[in-house]
């Protein structure tokens, strides 16, 4: 009997979520365990086991498993990579350092630069040079390669080793060669190539790509190696996918060459659900909110797909300052992350005697007070807790008893007794913090944009996302908030229903109407076959294949570009109206205006290659038996500006399509609870989810 079942797991910063799905039984089984940072793969095996058993399966009948992972942020952010060196063209040594020469602030005069990976005594210059045309001006100097590898390997014990040449993505040669004679002198080495993982220009963001993807290429195999063992050891034989930080599925051999692309997987599993449900619900304009432990995510999501882009900062000296970071050449879903989840710590400020919560988390460990494990300080889950919005007796199906009176002590002896205010007000004031937070951040996103929040539909999902999306609708003026079936483990719920997808970039720079348009055409057709390539090995079908064709595109003198659709893979000089045109379209849609007078330039050609992702019917696979609106219990939850409100507790799992009730009320499944609150009519749709239509 072949084998159909999948699981998702996404691992967090606070919880590991895991969703199995059956097709051939109509099953769809999900769980939600404690993170274990010493070994992430420990609460991989142990979820993976429970959801298999709970659906009557075991390891050898999973066809696949889909995974994300925040260790490769986490190795940066928290410089526990390994020992880099990095052979550079001569006279470039510390142009990482030196970077683009721009305060993220201007007014701090005690400004701390985000470190170099690479320190400069294991930074060598190798003589070489090639010119932004591709000439060769002065041939590779290969005894150097060869000299300064052994020392960095031998004296130095670099762990592993990145190679950027000046003007390698025109001309690859010189970083090739120096890739053949290292992995000659030390195979097993780990070895990136700036010109294979981020072929494009900008000398300084291409070289910091490499640096990264070296500094963490070590850890990541080591930890892929161990998972692998890990489920051969309890009898999985189906294929290991990783989450890209693009949205696409990838083969964990892609993983393991250019894990930097795997920045952002966790989070961009959460678009891609989002995606996946606006599609089944129709809705073309949403809103992503996926609230966790550790953070909060908001994306946008237009017409059944999220924003994209092609640059993201990682390792943050100030987690949320633009500008702070290293900047990495990489393909991300275009989201906002905010220091606002369930674990966010709430404190009052010695100097001003204000209230802060988050960016700091509890995480996993201590974690909230609530949870007993040794946590002291209150975080956004104790206030929760305290307002009514938790069931102390039924977290996690029951699975995790939450200790109210600690949560109570601890607020009491803490931030209340700072603050002069009774508890309750003390944990509406955490509550009316952190949504507004988020407000704020989603506003300003939007706004960015161009966007009137007014005018989408808000899809919330995490553990903490229902709890708060009523309230963070309200400050948003969004009209209409959709929680799915299993929101608290939604992002999970992405990794399998993402489609199998890469995106592949080359630069080659010149004006419209003087560009090389079969070299064009040639790098098209050089992506096309790789990208092809890396999907089949991902489990695409090669009749299903998609490739979209794109450039990055400015005026002359402009600092930088804009993305614009291409008629053909091989475009030629007869499409050069069309080009135009779309890259006018571009520029409207972005700046409002066009300047038709001024010259065009392309700089980038981009190629998104992806297959069709699978379907997975909530609705049909989550409703077994008669339903009902009966509540289970009832409880009083505090909401701002009514008090405390008698609620009925609903069972998530006793809902079903077409079934109408007012709030407040509150709707609770194992991973999570959906808050709703006065006057909001709540409507169960065809997928189960459910949908409050606020006033």
């Amino acid at each position: 009997m072949a084998r159909t079942a999948r699981v998702g797991v996404d691992v967090g910063g606070t919880f590991t979520d895991l969703v199995l799905h059956d097709p051939a039984r109509n099953l769809v089984r999900t769980g939600k365990l404690l993170t274990t940072p010493d070994d992430p793969s420990r609460a991989i095996i142990e979820g993976t086991l429970r959801v298999l058993r709970e659906a009557g399966l075991s390891p050898s009948d999973l066809h696949s498993m889909v995974h994300g992972t925040t260790l490769v942020t986490n190795t940066i952010i928290e410089r526990t990579g390994a020992k880099v060196g990095l052979l550079t063209t001569a006279g470039f040594r510390d142009s990482i350092e030196i970077g683009r020469e721009i305060r993220y602030d201007l007014y701090d005069l005690f400004l701390e630069a985000p470190p170099s990976l690479v320190p400069r005594h294991l930074r060598r210059e190798i003589p070489e040079r090639m010119d932004a045309e591709g000439n060769e001006l002065l041939p590779l100097d290969e005894e150097a390669v060869r000299r300064e590898a052994r020392d960095l390997v031998e004296r130095e014990g670099v762990e592993a080793l990145a190679i950027a040449f000046l003007h390698s993505y025109r001309d690859p040669r010189h970083e090739r060669r120096a890739g053949e004679v290292v992995r000659a002198l030390y195979p097993d080495l780990a070895l990136t190539l700036s010109a294979e993982v981020a072929p494009e220009i900008r000398e300084y963001e291409r070289s910091a790509t490499a640096c990264a993807n070296a500094y963490v290429q070590p850890r990541m195999r080591r930890y892929l190696d161990r998972l692998e063992a890990e489920l051969a050891r309890i009898g999985f034989g189906g294929r290991l996918y990783v989450m890209l930080s693009g949205g696409g599925i990838a083969a964990v051999r892609e993983a393991k060459l250019f894990p930097i692309r795997l920045i952002e997987s966790g989070p961009a599993a959460g678009a891609m659900a989002a995606a996946f449900l606006a599609r089944l619900a129709g809705l073309d304009r949403v809103v992503s909110y996926d609230m966790g432990g550790t953070t909060a995510k908001m994306c946008l999501v237009e017409n059944g797909a999220p924003d994209h882009k092609f640059e993201f900062e990682a390792g943050r000296v100030r987690r949320f300052v633009k500008g702070s970071g290293l900047p990495l050449k990489v393909s991300v879903v275009d989201m906002i992350e905010i220091g606002a989840g369930g674990g966010s710590i709430a404190r009052v400020e010695g100097g001003s005697g204000l209230m802060k919560v988050g960016p700091r988390s509890a995480g996993a460990s201590p974690g909230p007070v609530c949870y007993g494990l040794g946590g002291a300080e209150p975080t956004v889950t104790d206030a929760d807790l305290l307002l009514g919005r938790l069931d102390p007796a039924w977290f996690l199906g029951g699975e995790m008893a939450l200790d109210t009176e600690r949560v109570r002590r601890a607020f009491a002896d803490g931030v209340a007794a700072r603050l002069g205010l009774p508890v309750v007000d003390t944990a509406l004031g955490v509550q009316r913090i952190v949504d507004e937070t988020m407000a704020a951040a989603t506003r300003m996103h939007l706004a960015e944009k161009g966007r009137d929040p007014r005018r989408y539909t808000l899809v919330a999902f995490g553990g903490a996302g229902p709890v708060h999306a009523w309230n963070l609708a309200r400050l948003l003026k969004i009209r209409c908030v959709v929680v799915p079936l299993g929101a608290g483990v939604a992002s999970a719920l992405g990794f399998l229903v993402a489609p199998p997808a890469t995106d592949l970039v080359r630069s080659l720079v010149g004006r419209l109407e003087r560009l090389d348009w079969g070299r064009v055409g040639a790098l098209f057709a050089e992506m096309a076959a790789e990208g092809r390539a890396l999907l089949e090995e991902a489990g695409a079908d090669p009749a299903a294949i998609t490739l979209r064709p794109s450039a990055e595109m400015r005026h002359v003198g402009q600092g930088f570009e804009i993305p614009v659709p291409l008629p053909s893979l091989a475009p030629s000089g007869a499409d050069l109206p069309a080009i135009r045109e779309s890259f006018f379209a571009s520029y409207r849609a972005r700046f409002g205006r066009t300047v038709e007078e001024v010259p065009i330039e392309a700089l980038t050609w981009r190629l998104a290659c992806a297959a069709p992702g699978r379907d997975i019917r909530l609705g049909a696979a989550g409703a077994t038996g008669p339903g009902s609106l009966a509540p289970r219990g009832h409880r009083p939850v505090t909401f701002e500006g009514h008090g405390a409100l008698t609620c009925p507790v609903l069972d998530r799992y006793a809902l079903r399509p077409g079934m109408e009730f007012r709030g407040p009320a509150l709707v609770e499944e194992r991973e999570s609870t959906c808050v709703v609150g006065p006057d909001t009519r709540v409507v169960v749709d065809a997928h189960l989810n459910l949908v409050l239509e606020l006033p």
